[in-house]
């Protein structure tokens, strides 16, 4: 497995931005597909939007089209996920993730994702 880390969680009121940033430790993240997720309390991890090696983006979650951009900085060996116009539904922890066989692109479902961060926590409350 690759090791990612998360970052830039933390609780924000409605309307307001957050941006995540997912590192990687020991290899360079633009040869991989990074996708972010997030997991509510007593649901699902779903697939919130992906960004393939060559940069084009999937976004999976109809709720966030809009509002979150996934980006990449190859510079800081980063992809970002940008949050704007937070809602309290949005309340979730948030996971970075890759797939070590890289050739196989994006995915939006967690069980064909091997690779995770450790998550933040974004909280949306007034």
């Amino acid at each position: 497995q690759l090791q990612l880390v998360e970052s830039g969680g933390g609780s924000v009121q409605p309307g307001g931005s957050l941006t995540l940033s997912c590192a990687a430790s020991g290899f360079t993240l633009n040869t991989y597909p990074v996708g972010w997720f997030r997991q509510a309390p007593g649901k699902e991890r779903e697939g919130i939007s992906c960004i393939t090696r060559a940069g084009s983006i999937n976004v999976y979650l109809d709720s966030v089209k809009g509002r979150f951009t996934i980006s990449r900085d190859n510079a800081k060996n980063t992809v970002t996920l940008q949050m704007n116009n937070l809602k309290p539904e949005d309340t979730a922890t948030y996971y970075c993730a890759t797939r070590s066989r890289s050739w196989l692109g994006c995915s939006g479902r967690q069980s064909e994702v091997d690779s995770w961060g450790q998550g933040t926590q974004v909280t949306v409350a007034s």
